[in-house]
């Protein structure tokens, strides 16, 4: 057999190929290879000839390891995958393997071809041909990262010292595409990944995973190094990146996942990372979070209940319902107006709260589908029951900042005002302080033209944002809804009567009406009747009703 592997032919292509080639019987003995081989084991051909590939084992993996590559050979005749092996110099390195069957002069062999990929660089012409790495910053890419993780887990048994896994996305990448172009675009990414790479030591992996998403392993001494490793990552960050001698400014946000503290698989690392890093985005960008059970658990709720709220918005309407808060006169007792609340009941996640769906929604982009779905189920009660006539009495819904501006609005609302007004009530739209605070100048423009049509505006939720009196001079506004937790603590604490007292004076003073929210107690409604706070509504009154259960008259 060695006779047939000196011919010409054959040496002449495997000897000067760039990668190194070995070439193994059946029964596990070593009958060939290439100059390459020699360059990345340090093993002379004569070395090793005769030898089991075993002589190159790290013993870093498990029996199933090899089991399992045997049985991709068995059943689709090729495995391909990242190991560690142990170069003649005692040193344990990454190596890219592909093993597959070669008949040969009637003999049948295997060959391995494989690489050292502890330093990879995009001037390795052979990678180039390689689904490996990414061309655009030279880094390994997610294919690539995955199997050196998986390699790297698989030591666990072998090695005692820790790793931490780095998620990493720029923040606002996006707006760099778009204002810029995508040319001017991938030269900042590959600034960013010359950053991320300063960060780390020589050795650790750095790979970039998709568009403006990096990954780094980083080997650690102890535990807890890892903070400083993601504290320095996020301030590389701080800094410009400078490309064509103009500055960009980005940000990154960063998520942390300790092996094997926070997952013993690569799949798991990979994902808390992720998780955390979506964690980072949540608490403002531009810092890191470790990944942490609890945190996760509720944003895979979060998530849950995103992908439930898609589907109940598009096929599922009859989820939703609404029920309606009277509003009531504090002297005299009679109601005055209602607000219509938004419910919804799911099949699967049971009563989901307001306080849950709703923020979702302007975050998802859905916020105007949800206020469809709250205008036709009023609309249905209204058609379904007898309204009667309001005398002046306010019907009011919850409206987002973020649809103030959206041509859409006006198209739903119009229609939806008139059919009230039939009915001889007036609507009202209630809008949050702290979203009313950062409203554009168009938007202010778009809640004149409401008031202007006879839309009386309410600010939601009063006493919790930071509005100037100057400032609130100057909203189209016509009601102050004092914030519950004032009312509540009434009674209890001198300084929220005197918070409830200035937020009427000022109402006063400005020619607004003011409603309290939350009153839940005898107390509370005698206190808002010594302060001269004229309406009112909460549980003491009446709890949300459906339309049918009101008593209108």
């Amino acid at each position: 057999m060695m006779q047939t592997l000196q011919e010409r032919g054959f040496k002449a292509f495997v000897d000067s190929h760039p990668r190194a080639i070995m070439l193994s019987t059946p029964d596990a003995k070593i009958t060939y290879v290439n100059r390459m081989f020699h360059v990345v084991t340090g093993y002379q051909e004569s070395e090793v000839l005769g030898r089991p590939p075993s002589v190159l084992s790290s013993g870093l993996h498990s029996a199933e390891f090899y089991q399992a590559m045997w049985k991709s050979l068995n059943e689709s005749g090729r495995w391909e995958g990242l190991i560690w092996n142990r170069r003649k110099n005692g040193e344990n390195y990454p190596q890219w393997l592909t093993i597959y069957p070669v008949e040969y002069d009637g003999n049948r062999l295997f060959a391995g071809m494989f690489m050292d990929v502890g330093e990879l660089t995009a001037g390795n012409d052979y990678l180039a041909s390689l689904a490996y790495y990414d061309p655009l910053t030279e880094l390994p890419n997610r294919s690539f990262f995955q199997e050196f993780l998986k390699a790297r887990v698989s030591q666990r048994d072998s090695l005692n010292n820790k790793f931490v896994l780095l998620y990493i996305d720029l923040d606002f990448f996006k707006s760099v595409n778009d204002l810029h172009g995508h040319d001017c675009g991938d030269r900042v990414l590959q600034q960013a990944a010359v950053c991320i790479q300063e960060v780390v030591r020589k050795g650790d992996m750095v790979a970039r995973l998709s568009g403006d998403e990096f990954a780094a392993m980083v080997e650690l001494d102890t535990e807890m190094e890892f903070q400083a490793v993601c504290e320095r990552m996020v301030q590389a960050f701080r800094a410009p990146i400078m490309v064509d001698h103009r500055e960009y400014f980005l940000t990154a946000s960063v998520g942390a996942a300790v092996y094997p503290k926070n997952g013993e698989t690569a799949a798991e690392l990979l994902q808390n990372a992720d998780r955390a890093m979506y964690t980072a985005k949540l608490s403002g960008r531009a810092c890191y979070r470790v990944y942490s059970a609890m945190e996760c658990q509720q944003e895979q709720f979060q998530q849950r209940l995103s992908e439930a709220l898609t589907a109940s918005l598009k096929i599922s309407k009859e989820e939703f319902s609404v029920v309606y808060q009277p509003q009531y006169d504090l002297a005299s007792g009679a109601m005055v107006g209602m607000e219509a609340l938004l419910r919804w009941q799911h099949p699967e996640l049971g009563p989901v709260s307001p306080a849950d769906f709703v923020p979702l929604a302007e975050q998802r982009g859905q916020i105007h589908e949800l206020t469809e779905v709250l205008v036709r189920r009023i609309t249905r009660d209204l058609d379904e029951c007898q309204m009667g006539s309001g005398h002046s009495k306010y019907l009011a819904i919850n409206i987002s900042a973020r649809q103030i501006a959206d041509e859409r609005l006006e198209q739903l609302l119009e229609p939806f005002f008139a059919r009230i007004r039939l009915a001889g009530w007036q609507p009202e739209i209630e809008i949050t302080e702290t979203h009313l605070m950062n409203l554009s100048r168009s938007c202010l423009v778009k809640l004149q033209e409401f008031c202007d049509k006879g839309v009386r505006v309410a600010i939601d939720d009063f006493g919790t944002g930071y509005s100037s009196l100057a400032y609130l001079h100057s909203l189209p506004v016509n009601v102050l809804k004092i914030d519950r937790k004032f009312v509540q603590r009434l009674g209890e604490d001198g300084a929220d009567a005197r918070i409830v007292s200035a937020i009427l004076a000022i109402a006063e003073a400005l020619g607004l009406e003011v409603v309290a929210e939350g009153i839940e107690t005898e107390d509370q409604r005698t206190k808002l009747r010594e302060l001269k706070c004229n309406r009112g509504q909460g549980y003491l009154m009446a709890r949300p009703l459906p339309f049918s259960s009101l008593n209108l008259a």
